[in-house]
């Protein structure tokens, strides 16, 4: 065990951000988290880590646990040091994934010759720190590795770079990503925000969450307040349920309940159209205004997910 997690709930003041969450981390698990800008990935984060204190709920850790964490926005460089004592760190070997290696053989997977390893970090191009940053990343003594947002501003070739790096990584990986290929490829499971703190795990990357949320009813995707023993074919039962219960709801608001569904399933279908165009290989050869709408598109339609999942929570819960 690596980390547990049980009951855990942080609440900032303007609503929780995580809620009853609980969770059993192993060696070797590859866990993504997914959802839209401000949901409480880091803060879930920092939650696991230590780094900060549930409101309730306990986190324990596991034994020899060593934790790496990289943060893009923060990490920082000696702008006047060379990217050989950057990595080697006065050494000529470096211990990566459990090889050791000459500093310039390791430097030369993340494209740097032993000519530019001579050169001052100062005189780095923005995707040359960037892999400066992740080859320096895989030295450091860890079994666990957590990474917040490691392809912001990454170009294809570093992406690709880190993306290997990882599958051969054999220890506990936490990752927050919005890139849905990267995940795919990279984690065997998922903790979505779907909404007013509720995070719930899924097996494997965005792509099988996207398969298993299609097959649930809506509700049933999202996860209960409290443990609930459920049979094979809940969605009947939950049909019914819902609408015996909504005798307690306006007019309005009962239609809205009903129509919620529909425009649920036309929302995720956008996704699923969305996420395919920017699977394709031909994607980033586009116009940057293309790309970056279409970008845009797919974070906003993420966010209209959450929301519509939101008023389908409220109504639902009100007309019990």
């Amino acid at each position: 065990m690596v980390i547990e997690a049980e009951g855990i709930s942080k609440d900032f003041g303007a609503g929780p951000v995580v809620r009853n969450f609980s969770i059993r981390i192993m060696r070797g698990d590859r866990i993504g988290l997914i959802g839209p800008n401000g949901a409480g990935k880091t803060t879930l984060l920092r939650l696991l880590l230590g780094a900060l204190t549930p409101d309730s709920g306990e986190v324990r850790e596991g034994a020899n646990v060593q934790v790496a964490y990289y943060d893009q926005q923060r990490e920082q460089l000696d702008p006047e040091r060379t990217v050989f004592d950057t990595v080697g760190e006065g050494n000529d070997t470096v211990t990566a994934n459990g090889r050791s290696r000459h500093v310039n053989a390791y430097l030369s997977d993340f494209l740097f010759p032993p000519e530019r390893a001579q050169s001052p970090v100062k005189s780095l191009s923005g995707g040359e720190r960037n892999r400066l940053l992740l080859a320096r990343l895989f030295t450091r003594p860890a079994n666990v590795l957590v990474l917040d947002e490691p392809t912001n501003d990454l170009d294809l070739e570093t992406l690709e770079l880190l993306e290997a790096e990882l599958v051969n990584w054999p220890g506990t990986l936490l990752l927050v990503s919005h890139d849905r290929v990267f995940l795919d490829n990279v984690v065997t499971s998922t903790l979505v925000f779907e909404g007013g703190g509720r995070v719930q795990e899924y097996v494997g990357g965005y792509d099988d969450w996207v398969r298993q949320r299609a097959v649930l009813p809506v509700a049933a995707a999202k996860p209960l307040p409290e443990p609930v023993a459920m049979a094979a074919s809940p969605a009947p039962r939950h049909v019914e349920a819902t609408a015996a219960r909504t005798k307690k709801l306006s007019y309005k608001e009962r239609r809205m309940l009903a129509e919620l569904p529909d425009q649920i399933h036309a929302l995720e279908a956008e996704q699923r159209a969305v996420e395919a165009t920017i699977a394709d290989p031909a994607f980033y050869r586009q116009a940057p205004a293309t790309i970056a709408a279409t970008l845009e598109r797919a974070a906003a339609i993420t966010q209209e997910l959450v929301a519509l999942y939101g008023r389908w929570d409220e109504l639902d819960s009100r007309s019990k």
